[in-house]
């Protein structure tokens, strides 16, 4: 049972370590707002979804950005950008559960990833518009988008990033499934992961 526990410890942390090094690997699209950034650092949390489940996934994505925020150096205030991302990785990390969940197998966990795309997407621009961008106001004294600025990032910004990143991380995420197969099915036996 120790063992166990530790080993689970031990594949949270490697996951949170590559992960965060993933999200300082970020970069901007040309043709979206500058401060987008795409990065791949879901790539470790989708895995420690499959192989632990998905509290060890929110788990990975919640020290993935504490690590993040401590490297930055930018503890100053509301981590709001943070905050964001971890919303991001979570509403793209519960469909893809509660897909794999039902339908274990490639099929599966690509219908998970792309119903986590749209929920990314769409999530991400609702929340933008009541959560996040309230918040930059707020507590970074950011400028509010306001009337037709506000609605053009949020229709040409905000939902067609998430969407490319979605889109980005689902091949990415499928070439890596297909290579890893037989780590993450020994892992989930050893685990006892259903």
């Amino acid at each position: 049972m120790r063992n166990t526990k530790l080993q689970r410890l031990i594949i949270i942390g490697m996951l949170s370590g590559v992960a965060t090094l993933l999200m300082k690997l970020n970069f901007p699209l040309p043709f979206l707002p500058p401060f987008l950034k795409i990065d791949f650092a879901e790539i470790p949390a989708v895995l420690a979804l499959l192989t632990l489940g998905p509290v060890a996934a929110i788990g990975v994505e919640f020290f993935k950005n504490v690590f993040y925020l401590m490297l930055s150096g930018s503890i100053t205030g509301v981590p709001v950008g943070e905050i964001a991302n971890f919303t991001t990785g979570v509403l793209f990390l519960i469909p893809i559960y509660l897909v794999y969940r039902k339908v274990s197998t490639s099929k599966g966990l690509t219908a998970g990833l792309i119903a986590g795309t749209v929920t990314m997407a769409f999530g991400m621009t609702v929340l933008n518009y009541f959560v996040f961008l309230p918040m930059y106001t707020k507590f970074l004294g950011m400028d509010a988008f306001v009337g037709q600025d506000l609605y053009m990032y949020l229709v040409a910004g905000v939902l067609p990033f998430n969407l490319i990143k979605g889109i980005a991380l689902t091949l990415v995420m499928v070439l890596v499934f297909n290579k890893m197969k037989p780590w993450i099915t020994k892992q989930q036996r050893q685990l006892q992961i259903k």
